[in-house]
């Protein structure tokens, strides 16, 4: 279930205009990477950006797709995570500008997930 080495290859050099990319498996996928923040998750060699309600329409034509989930406890839990289209495999520029989506979403989940410090 994680990318193939070939899969993660192409991926890293698609993706380089964002910075340093870099995939780590994890829970028997593999997550995508930029400046410590994940944006992405690859699932047997198919690619998944992460979504907000900032991005949501930007990615109406991933919609079609279920997101990436999981069951637990007999509740489905979305994860946030919508299948990119295979055709931007093909096309690197918009390829590079749903990861740039992708990447500002993850940061404001990021940013949302920090509990604020106590004075």
């Amino acid at each position: 279930m994680v990318a193939s080495q070939g899969f993660a290859e192409f991926l890293r050099e698609q993706l380089a205009p964002l910075g340093r990319v870099t995939l780590r498996r994890m829970f028997g996928k593999t997550g995508v990477f930029c400046d410590q923040v994940m944006f992405a998750v690859v699932a047997e060699d198919t690619l998944y950006f992460r979504v907000d309600a900032h991005n949501r329409a930007e990615f109406k034509e991933a919609e079609a797709s279920p997101p990436l989930s999981y069951e637990k406890q007999g509740q489905v839990i979305d994860l946030s995570f919508w299948r990119a289209p295979e055709r931007l495999l093909d096309e690197p520029d918009e390829l590079v500008t749903w990861a740039r989506s992708a990447l500002a979403a993850a940061r404001r989940v990021a940013v949302k997930r920090v509990s604020p410090r106590r004075v």
